[in-house]
């Protein structure tokens, strides 16, 4: 167990220190590792993420807020709509999809586009000059925060990891949607844990989140978290773009290969 935790926070404080500067909790690469490495049982590895998204969050929010980067509604909008979104995801996980094999394809069918749609706005800059609203009229974008909010539940990374691609994608610099989409990752992690752990004393299996690993891990995404914000701007935003991109499609098409086998 020692070595378990151990490893749960070298692995959040690696993860969260790369993903934190593009506004990705972690939590979307660290839900691999727990299935594969730490063999954390489904459905319970949902909020394990989610926990690790509470604990991990405050970090590098803490530091974008020093920095003046959370000004603005676009983190209240991001809010609002994924709220809503990721209680009803959490209910659809536990009580829908509680197969290993449709949670690997459902892994895959959100990874790999993800990491594909990264990797294309990063190769190919958008045509039009980035703007403050993502060229998305406020309702637009509170619908696709609740659509985003509810696959973030179902996954466990709260949303905010889902929202931050797109809206960069559209044209919005990185240095604004980071911190708003960690902002509402933070958020609906908080609803959401606690979702899962109001429906794991309504149904059988194991629903609660593993208490000690998520806690290990998130301690190591506080610090990451922190070190990955503060060194934002004196990394290469293009190359992080790319990495993040291709970790997401590698892991999406090996959860494929493996569910096919």
């Amino acid at each position: 167990m020692d070595w378990t935790l151990a490893g749960g926070l070298a692995v959040g404080l690696l993860i969260a220190t790369v993903t934190a500067p593009v506004g990705v909790s972690g939590a979307v690469f660290l839900l691999p590792v727990q299935v594969s490495v730490f063999g954390v049982p489904n459905p319970a590895v949902t909020p394990t993420n989610l926990l690790f998204n509470v604990v991990a969050g405050p970090g590098a929010l803490w530091r974008y807020r020093s920095d003046g980067a959370l000004r603005g509604d676009l983190a209240r909008r991001l809010v609002l709509g994924t709220l809503p979104g990721v209680v009803a995801g959490a209910a659809i996980r536990v009580f829908a999809l509680p197969g290993p094999s449709v949670f690997r394809l459902l892994i895959a069918a959100l990874l790999l586009p993800l990491g594909l749609w990264l990797c294309l706005r990063t190769l190919i800059p958008a045509s039009h000059p980035p703007s403050d609203t993502g060229e998305l009229a406020p309702r637009a974008l509170t619908g696709l925060a609740l659509v985003v909010g509810v696959v973030g539940g179902i996954y466990g990374i709260g949303g905010g990891s889902l929202l931050g691609p797109i809206l960069v994608g559209r044209g919005l610099p990185v240095a604004r949607v980071a911190p708003a989409a960690l902002a509402a990752t933070f958020a609906t992690s908080v609803v959401g844990a606690v979702a899962y752990a109001l429906l794991s004393l309504v149904s059988c299996g194991d629903v609660a989140p593993h208490w000690r690993l998520g806690l290990a891990c998130g301690t190591g995404g506080l610090i990451g978290g922190y070190l990955g914000a503060r060194l934002q701007l004196r990394l290469p935003e293009r190359g992080l773009r790319l990495l993040l991109g291709t970790l997401a499609a590698a892991i999406g098409t090996l959860y494929i290969v493996q569910t096919l086998n």
